[in-house]
């Protein structure tokens, strides 16, 4: 097994519950871990052979691209697209941060974290 990670993809859109949020938008930060047989891949140099992470982070873009309300919609989104798109991923984990959240408080950002495996 091996692991790929996509880190820092930062985004500006505008997610949210807020009316606000919507229209001003804010600063997105975006990681993505994937975990896969990359056995093939070390020893073919093939790119067909591994999880292509321009297509992971292309993946994370046009989901972003999408306004929720939550967090977590967006991430169980950017999951479900890596299992129905890249056959070779068994397990992956997505972090969603806002950064500078309206929130009332000084807090730099907010995180959330799903992860999922495979189903067979």
């Amino acid at each position: 097994m091996g692991i790929i990670r996509v880190n820092d993809i930062r985004l500006f859109t505008n997610h949210g519950c807020l009316d606000e949020e919507g229209k001003i938008g804010s600063e997105y930060r975006v990681d993505v871990e994937v975990k896969a047989d990359l056995r093939k891949s070390a020893q073919t140099d093939a790119l067909v052979d591994t999880v292509d992470y321009v297509h992971l982070n292309k993946i994370v873009k046009e989901e972003m691209a999408i306004r929720s309300k939550l967090l977590e919609h967006v991430a169980q989104r950017i999951l479900d697209r890596i299992f129905k798109e890249i056959q070779l991923v068994d397990e992956a984990e997505v972090s969603v941060a806002k950064i500078n959240p309206p929130i009332g408080g000084n807090v730099a950002e907010v995180v959330i974290v799903l992860s999922d495996t495979r189903k067979k």
